[in-house]
């Protein structure tokens, strides 16, 4: 395994391909590329993770429901079993937080980048931003 980002290879990419550009531009008299492309990085910075937490739609009105209400990870990680979400006991939450392979790191994953994927649908989801 490598300490490299891939921010790192993205930026050495697009390094080679200033390279390359130059190259042609040196050689042929005429730009490689037009000075109106996106800045990829830019671009980059702003896209979401390769890997989103999945989870099934039932855990993510659970996540919503607990962000919206401004509880906290740990009392999401907490809640007892009386409440219901639609109409869904809380045992279905609880049964996938104790039966799901790295439930609670999935869950915690999406908690704090506020987007994940729909297991059911492959939708992704986005928290709103609080005003």
């Amino acid at each position: 395994m490598t300490s490299e980002t891939k921010r790192d290879v993205l930026e050495k990419l697009t390094e080679c391909y200033a390279e390359v550009s130059d190259a042609y531009t040196n050689e042929t008299g005429s730009p490689y590329y037009c000075d109106d492309e996106p800045n990829y990085l830019d671009e980059y910075e702003a896209a979401l993770p390769d890997d989103l937490p999945v989870l099934p739609e039932l855990i993510g009105k659970y996540l919503k429901m607990w962000k919206h209400d401004h509880g906290d990870l740990f009392q999401a990680f907490d809640e007892g079993t009386s409440a219901s979400l639609d109409g869904t006991k809380w045992e279905s939450v609880q049964d996938w937080f104790s039966d799901a392979k790295d439930s609670f790191d999935t869950f915690a994953l999406a908690w704090l980048l506020g987007v994940w994927r729909v297991e059911e649908t492959g939708e992704i989801v986005k928290l709103e931003a609080e005003k």
